[in-house]
């Protein structure tokens, strides 16, 4: 979501997630302003108002919208192996992350963590319990598909994996990434990989 805005049949409340969430991606949480936004959406502030009421309830929808949106594309990662033994599996784990960490979409959430207002730090906890659930179904999944078991609880893999992914976020430069031949996701899929490595190891 985090992309820059497209032009399209998208409505206007969505279009105005899209603009916010590109302007935090690009600029960060504090610096976002309904103003910008609206621009950016090419509405009105008072469109916005009209459907979010005030900045704090678009922001608290942008979290949910974002992690709906982000937990959905990570279950369809690996949907393709459900039924196969495949090392290609953690390929198609890498090209979701890949497309998350150029989206934005991570690093937005991130951002939104230290918004002060209690709807949208709600909305966060929220999204990061949703996200290391949906991290320990992943495993779970992976695991499964290289026909591994753990050899300790899931949810503690869960939490190391959100953990070393926001890292992962906080680090990526989109610019550097779009400007650098790959360089950045280069750098990021090296990583990647030997977390995995170091993953797989634990599995028996």
């Amino acid at each position: 979501m985090p992309d820059s805005p497209t032009p399209g049949p998208r409505s206007a409340p969505q279009r105005i997630l899209d603009a916010a969430a590109h302007r935090i991606a690009t600029y960060g949480a504090a610096a976002l302003a309904l103003h910008d936004v609206a621009a950016d959406a090419g509405v009105s502030k008072a469109l916005i108002h009209y459907h979010f009421r005030d900045k704090d309830t678009l922001l608290s929808r942008l979290v949910d919208a974002i992690a709906g949106e982000l937990l959905a594309r990570e279950r369809a990662s690996l949907v393709d192996y459900a039924r196969q033994h495949s090392p290609l599996a953690v390929d198609a784990l890498w090209r979701w992350l890949d497309g998350e960490l150029r989206r934005g979409s991570i690093r937005t959430l991130l951002e939104l963590e230290a918004y002060p207002a209690a709807s949208v730090r709600a909305a966060v906890r929220r999204a990061a319990t949703q996200r290391r659930e949906s991290a320990a179904e992943t495993i779970d999944r992976l695991f499964t598909i290289l026909e591994l078991r753990s050899r300790v609880s899931v949810m503690l893999l869960a939490n190391v994996t959100v953990a070393f992914i926001d890292g992962l976020a906080l680090d990526f430069d989109r610019s550097v990434a779009e400007t650098a031949e790959q360089g950045e996701t280069r750098a990021s899929r090296v990583a990647f990989d030997v977390f995995w490595l170091a993953m797989l190891s634990l599995a028996e």
